[in-house]
């Protein structure tokens, strides 16, 4: 009997063992992987901000050769406007393809009426669907509420319920 607690308790060590072992590379891989993402992405930041000070000083060239021929104020308009032109077609190519239908396509993925001829559904600019659900042709029918055109039975006026005189 007491061969055999000894072989648990020597099972028990070498599990611990190997789970500290297999702990210990796992943590090394994932520091390994991580000083290589962390390099990257100051790599990727650094490319940002010096991308950052060539674009400000290829406005401002831009400015000053316009400013040559224009008056200054001029000059930094059509510069900004410039800049707000490409920063839109930028906006516009980085968008995935998939929610930009092609022209052929265009006509096909919206339809003039509905399947069942009411007005087509707008679907928001993320082309992502309804931002809400489509409304029933008819109103739900509510147990209780009278016909409309009736007047209410006495039993069905709350008297905690305020009055609203129009």
């Amino acid at each position: 009997m007491e061969r055999l607690d000894h072989l648990e308790h020597l099972d028990r060590q070498l599990v611990d063992e190997l789970a500290q072992v297999a702990r210990e590379t796992v943590r090394e891989e994932l520091r390994e992987q991580t000083r290589k993402q962390r390099r990257t992405a100051m790599l990727y930041a650094a490319s940002g901000a010096v991308a950052l000070y060539a674009g400000a000083a290829l406005a401002l060239a831009v400015g000053l050769a316009l400013a040559l021929g224009l008056p200054d104020w001029a000059a930094a308009l059509i510069t900004a406007v410039i800049l707000g032109a490409v920063a839109y077609a930028l906006r516009g190519a980085a968008r995935p393809s998939a929610s930009r239908p092609a022209a052929g396509q265009e006509a096909a993925a919206v339809p003039d009426r509905a399947a069942d001829g009411a007005a087509p559904v707008a679907a928001p600019p993320s082309g992502l669907g309804t931002p809400y659900p489509p409304m029933p042709p008819v109103a739900p029918e509510t147990p209780g509420t009278p016909e409309p055109g009736t007047a209410p039975r006495q039993d069905d006026i709350d008297p905690e319920q305020p009055h609203h005189r129009a």
